[in-house]
């Protein structure tokens, strides 16, 4: 029996999941809503997406080797844990060890879990924009603002499993109270900011079109009316996005200036009016950014969109598969770190016990 790998895209209103054959090949594919209860539901919801995945690698005359799992926001490798605020009670919540719990002894299969971040840049550089790149970066900008990483292959995952949340990258030395909650680079320009920029100059007594387009309720205001507006010509929608393109370009050199990527990704629902921010990003970051590695980069739009994650999760599934074939320990399941100091003493009683 063939293998073949499955990939589970956890997100705040959705379950996306596909079986992958190894060459990206989807074979059997099918997305439902998340349980909005969180906690146990959603993970049992997990449990029945890797049931359905086995299912589907059967019927097609193979077997399941390997799950990709990816969760929006922090999933710690070590412990199995994730920390996801979209879903309820996902706080440091113990996914792996619930979800096995759901699934029976004989369907297991080894479960990759991975933010949704390093997902994104996974299934970029195998199916993607980056495809073949062994040095690449997500930048994905939507409510929030993230970096998946690869370097060297491997994805970059940092001593908490925190490596990416680049949101909090420090750009504006005037601390602004909304800096506090989600950092300076999402305040300024993710594209939840975009629309409470443009809310909070509206009601300041700014005269904008962005109003009417919102059907004159200042709530319904989004980056997709801001970007609607500006390419109208509506003077506060061009200042805001002008705004937001300088941000970005910071945050693009910040990133090409300290990884030295070959690929960086642009993704997210802000980067749907590329029409408005791709090509002044493409300029702009080269102004602050180290003229031999801003050279060297690309700078490209998502080919795989909202499905990147998914592949991604599939692609991680497909490694950790393959090196255990190999004989290797997957650098996706780390071992459970030594106590601090414990090396030391094992060193300090070496050397007593040779005296």
């Amino acid at each position: 029996m063939s293998p073949l790998c499955g990939g589970i895209d956890v997100g705040g209103t959705k379950i996306a999941s596909a079986l992958f054959d190894e060459n990206g090949e989807i074979s059997a594919r099918d997305k439902i809503a998340i349980d909005r209860r969180g906690g146990d539901a959603a993970a049992a919801q997990v449990a029945g997406r890797i049931e359905a995945l086995a299912d589907a690698a059967a019927k097609a005359g193979g077997t399941l080797a390997a799950v990709g799992i990816a969760v929006p926001g922090i999933a710690y490798s070590a412990s199995g844990q994730v920390w996801a605020p979209n879903i309820p009670g996902w706080d440091r919540y113990p996914l792996l060890d619930k979800v096995r719990g759901h699934v029976p002894l004989a369907r297991r299969a080894p479960l990759v879990l991975v933010s949704d971040r390093s997902a994104y840049v996974a299934g970029e550089a195998w199916r993607g924009a980056a495809a073949g790149a062994r040095d690449a970066v997500f930048l994905a900008v939507g409510t929030g603002i993230g970096l998946g990483v690869i370097s060297g292959g491997r994805i970059v995952h940092g001593h908490e499993d925190i490596a990416g949340a680049v949101g909090w990258f420090a750009l504006d030395p005037g601390f602004k109270p909304a800096y506090a909650s989600m950092g300076c680079f999402e305040a300024e320009a993710s594209g939840s900011s975009v629309a409470r920029k443009a809310r909070e100059r509206i009601a300041a007594g700014r005269s904008s079109r962005i109003l009417d387009l919102a059907g004159g309720r200042a709530e319904a205001v989004t980056a997709e009316t801001v970007a609607a507006a500006a390419r109208a010509g509506d003077a506060l929608a061009r200042e805001i996005v002008a705004e937001a393109v300088t941000y970005l370009s910071m945050g693009v050199a910040n990133i090409v200036s300290l990884l030295n990527p070959e690929t960086v990704v642009l993704g997210g629902g802000l980067f749907r009016a590329a029409d408005l921010f791709l090509e002044p990003v493409r300029r702009e970051f080269r102004r602050w950014a180290q003229p031999l590695a801003a050279r060297a980069v690309r700078i490209e739009l998502s080919k795989l969109g909202e499905a990147a994650g998914l592949y991604g999760c599939g692609r991680l599934a497909w490694q950790y598969y393959q090196e255990q074939e190999r004989g290797h320990v997957p650098e996706v399941h780390v071992p459970p770190r030594t106590r601090p100091g414990s090396a030391h003493r094992k060193r300090r009683n070496k050397r007593r016990d040779a005296k």
